[in-house]
């Protein structure tokens, strides 16, 4: 099996490239936002790769990290979710953003991906919702949190500050980063005000 592809573009088409490695010329299938980080025709690419292999064909899946392509697989784990979905998936949302909807049970944020409906996106928040926090790389601390928000278990100050920061006008996904990354500087047992006027800080920067 082929996991990771490193030569020059060749050439590009709307959803796919070709990567040629020593000669060889490997057809990548991609979603939109990775196509559009590609570099132009000539220049030098990496991809990690996910391979499928079917009776009359091997397709070649690829992605600009290793997480990216977990996530890829950990999609299709979910009824109703085959490659191409699962690539319109990460062509809308980055793997921090999908795992943030996951642990905060946001079904419209993920319904948002072309192709996905809203019991698609019933399915993949609530049987991916323990695997959020273990694939979401550097934003771990955050998926955590925002599950707790999800599943209503988290202290109500914290659950207060994110309302009120909602209430503002910020998506769930931004007020529960802010008020994540507040908590180190304010503490476990901060009051919901100083939350929010260190998260409204966290926000403006």
């Amino acid at each position: 099996m082929i996991g990771k592809l490193k030569g020059t573009v060749e050439s590009i088409g709307e959803d796919w490239l070709i990567v040629d490695v020593h000669g060889v010329g490997y057809q990548v299938h991609c979603s939109n936002r990775t196509m559009n980080s590609m570099p132009s025709t000539g220049e030098a690419v990496v991809l990690a790769i996910e391979t499928h292999v079917r009776e009359t064909e091997i397709k070649l899946f690829g992605f600009t990290s290793d997480l990216e392509r977990e996530w890829f697989r950990l999609l299709q784990n979910v009824q109703g979710v085959g490659a191409k979905v699962a690539l319109a998936i990460l062509g809308t949302l980055t793997p921090g953003d999908l795992a943030s909807a996951i642990a905060l049970q946001d079904k419209a944020m993920v319904a948002r991906s072309p192709g996905v409906g809203p019991k698609v996106a019933q399915r993949i928040v609530a049987e991916l919702k323990d695997k959020a926090p273990a694939h979401s790389g550097d934003t771990s601390g955050t998926i955590s949190l925002q599950q707790e928000i999800g599943e209503g278990v988290a202290a109500s100050a914290v659950q207060d500050a994110v309302s009120a920061l909602t209430n503002l006008g910020y998506s769930s996904q931004q007020a529960s980063a802010a008020v994540s990354a507040t908590l180190a500087e304010a503490g476990e047992d901060a009051p919901s005000a100083t939350l929010i006027r260190l998260g409204l800080r966290e926000l403006a920067g």
